[in-house]
This record gives structure tokens, C-alpha cells and sequence, in this order.
């Protein structure tokens, strides 16, 4: 009888072969990440093509992703931009942002890709001060201690009408752990509070199973 890990892997399996099929950019891009030593920490490919559908349906023009890990994410998100569309990412570590930047140029996606390396909160600042136009999407997959940040950063660089999307917020149910000392569950429970309260946001949390084990993701629309 199969494991429950097992049959969720045998569902996520099906829907990427039948709705979010590998090319070569992508599997490229895992290949070489892995080569590279970078943890296998990236979206599922089906996850990677919620990412992109959410584009879409934001007719998104600027995308501002914090944690590039290899570009996986990046790649699912930059394919939903139009021709002349931008997408920022910020990566703390040097050498995950050189791996990150071959796989986009590798997809043809230099051009309107940037990655930014340093901690997201030294470059976040910096970005503001650019006084670039706002962004219409943003997906925060990095340290989550620092989740409730982030968000507060994302409600400053975006507009009315733009999407927050926060990755790992389950932590294998470890949020419901109010008295956890785990500075990624404070972290997402600190950022999940935020979305419930922030007068500019109006969001949700949802959980989900598959290939990455039992987790999910926060999903919060900026509000006038």
C-alpha cells in the first residue's frame, strides 16, 4: 500500500505531465542547480505554473521576486511578462545568483531579468529609493524569519490591485505552534498576522500536498 508521501508524489506527477510539462530551460536549470550544490528547495513545477497563471491574470508587468535560489521560480514568473515587461529578483548568496543568472540568459530571459545580489533588506531599501514604478506581483520564497518584512516591503513597492504571494507557510503544520521557537514559524506567523491586519491587504492562506511534503502558500491582494 503506498505511503501517503507516495501518492501525493504519483498525483503532482500527473498534473506536471499533463498541465506543467518540462522543456529543456527548465530542466536545465534544475540540473544545474543541483550541480552547483544549491539546495533542491525550489517551487514544484506545478506550483511554478500557479506562479505564472497568477501573472497572467494580473496582466503583471514588473515582478519583484525575493529569493532567486537557481531562477527556477524566476523562470515560471518571467515567461508570463510581455516582451518589454521587468522582473527584479534578490538573492542573498553570490553564487546562487551566478547560477541563477545562466539559467535565465539559458531561457532567454537576461533581458528583462535583474538579479540583485545581498540580504533582501539592504536591497529592498535601495530599490525604494529608485522610485521605480510600482510592482504589480511579488513572491516572497526566502528566509522566513523575515517573512513579516518582507511583506511590509512588498505593500511599500507595490500598488492597489497587486498580488503578495508567500511561499512555505505551513511548515509542516509547525505554524499552528504559537508558542513555537522557530524563527521560521515566528517568522510566517508574524507575516500571516500582518496580512490579517495590514488596512492595505486583504489575503488568505491556503495548504497544500505533493511533491514538497505538506506546506502552502499566503495569498494577499494590496487594497486602497
Amino acid at each position: 500500500m503506498s505511503t501517503a508521501q507516495e501518492l501525493w508524489d504519483d498525483v503532482d506527477a500527473y498534473f506536471t505531465s499533463l498541465l506543467a510539462p518540462a522543456d529543456e530551460a527548465l530542466s536545465a536549470t534544475l540540473r544545474d542547480s543541483e550541480a552547483s550544490g544549491l539546495p533542491p528547495i525550489n517551487v514544484a513545477p506545478n506550483q511554478g505554473k500557479l506562479l505564472q497563471l497568477f501573472a497572467r491574470i494580473q496582466g503583471a508587468r514588473r515582478i519583484l521576486e525575493i529569493g532567486t535560489l537557481g531562477g527556477y521560480s524566476t523562470i515560471w514568473l518571467g515567461r508570463a511578462l510581455p516582451a518589454d515587461g521587468r522582473l527584479i529578483t534578490l538573492e542573498y548568496d553570490a553564487k546562487h545568483a551566478e547560477v541563477a543568472r545562466r539559467n535565465l540568459a539559458r531561457a532567454g530571459l537576461g533581458k528583462i531579468t535583474e538579479v540583485r545580489v545581498g540580504p533582501a533588506l539592504e536591497s529592498l531599501p535601495k530599490l525604494a529609493e529608485e522610485r521605480q514604478d510600482p510592482f504589480d506581483l511579488v513572491f516572497i520564497d526566502a528566509d522566513k524569519a523575515n517573512n513579516a518584512h518582507y511583506v511590509e516591503w512588498a505593500v511599500k513597492l507595490t500598488r492597489p490591485g497587486s498580488l503578495i504571494v508567500v511561499d512555505n507557510v505551513v511548515r509542516g503544520g509547525r505554524v499552528t505552534e504559537a508558542d513555537s521557537d522557530d524563527p521560521s514559524v515566528r517568522g510566517t506567523r508574524a507575516a500571516l498576522e500582518l496580512i490579517a491586519t495590514h488596512p492595505k491587504l486583504d489575503g488568505t492562506a491556503v495548504q497544500t500536498v505533493g511533491s514538497k511534503g505538506h506546506d502552502g502558500f499566503a495569498l494577499a491582494r494590496v487594497v486602497d
